[in-house]
């Protein structure tokens, strides 16, 4: 237990030190280029057509006209055009980060255990034991069972002290479950895999919860910049670095954890003995020496 706490806080300040990389740090970059070139894009051939339709919805819901009478009395014209450009925002962004996320994570946690294994574990093997389909399958089998969890617990959310229990266990179980399969998909074989998930299990489940808690911290942002309209443009953009910031740290520290505990398991095993070494007799026809 004391080994295993070692090891977790080794590779947590480790993770810790690998985010001040230069690659890091610059593939944390890429959702913000990535939203950026996507909204470009999306602005460029569907922004007005969007503003019109939302500013017609608008002025075509009657229950919005006595508020829109109520603004036009207190000086403020044609509320439906400068509320409709912000709610087109709103409703864009959140699809806008959850696509660059993805993508960038798809690319980023196999570039991230594979700095990881170039830096600190060059000499170990790897025997591929998790294929790229095995890992979207894993993945989507652990999601599934998390969600249904999830819904399943619902009715305990309304217990004060369970609320802040529940959801980060289950978000915990669903992190680790992914992050370490995908941390030992090239260098463990299926047996090491489920033996090392089965010794480490407890210390992988609090790398995940507190990787899941560090990811709320975003939303606080989130939540702030979409109160804070005027800040929207700075704060929304921070809460995506931020989010990048942390799935590559938990990245780092599950590839980290998970290596250094598969070299340990590995030391562990019994070498089989070597054949010794039999000489041949000089000039017999190399016949063997009792």
């Amino acid at each position: 237990m004391l080994a295993g706490m070692g090891l977790l806080l080794d590779s947590f300040w480790r993770a810790m030190a690998y985010c001040l990389h230069r690659r890091v740090i610059v593939w944390s970059l890429f959702p913000l280029l990535l939203m950026a070139a996507m909204a470009w894009g999306l602005g460029y051939f569907f922004w007005a057509d969007a503003v019109i339709w939302t500013e017609g919805v608008l002025q075509g819901a009657g229950w919005l006209h006595m508020l829109w009478t109520w603004l036009q009395g207190h000086g403020v014209q044609s509320a439906p055009a400068l509320v409709a450009p912000v709610l087109v925002v709103l409703a864009v962004a959140p699809v806008l980060v959850v696509v660059a996320l993805l993508l960038v994570a798809l690319c980023m946690t196999p570039a991230l255990v594979e700095l990881v294994a170039q830096k600190r574990f060059p000499q170990l093997e790897r025997k591929h034991g998790g294929s790229l389909l095995a890992s979207l399958a894993w993945s989507s089998g652990s999601s599934l069972i998390a969600l249904i969890a999830l819904v399943v617990s619902i009715p305990l959310w309304f217990v004060p002290p369970l609320v802040v229990v529940i959801p980060p266990l289950i978000w915990g179980w669903l992190t680790y479950r992914v992050m370490a399969f995908d941390a030992l998909a090239a260098h463990a074989s299926r047996p090491e895999r489920r033996a090392l998930f089965l010794r480490h299990r407890y210390a992988l489940m609090l790398i995940g919860v507190i990787c899941g808690y560090l990811g709320a911290a975003p939303a606080i942002v989130w939540a702030s910049g979409v109160v804070f309209l005027a800040a929207f443009w700075v704060l929304i953009p921070l809460a995506i670095w931020i989010y990048a910031l942390v799935f590559a740290f938990s990245s780092l520290w599950f590839s980290h954890f998970c290596l250094s505990a598969l070299e340990s398991m590995r030391e562990e095993l019994p070498q089989p003995p070597q054949a010794p070494v039999v000489p041949f007799a000089p000039g017999a026809g190399n016949t063997l020496l009792p």
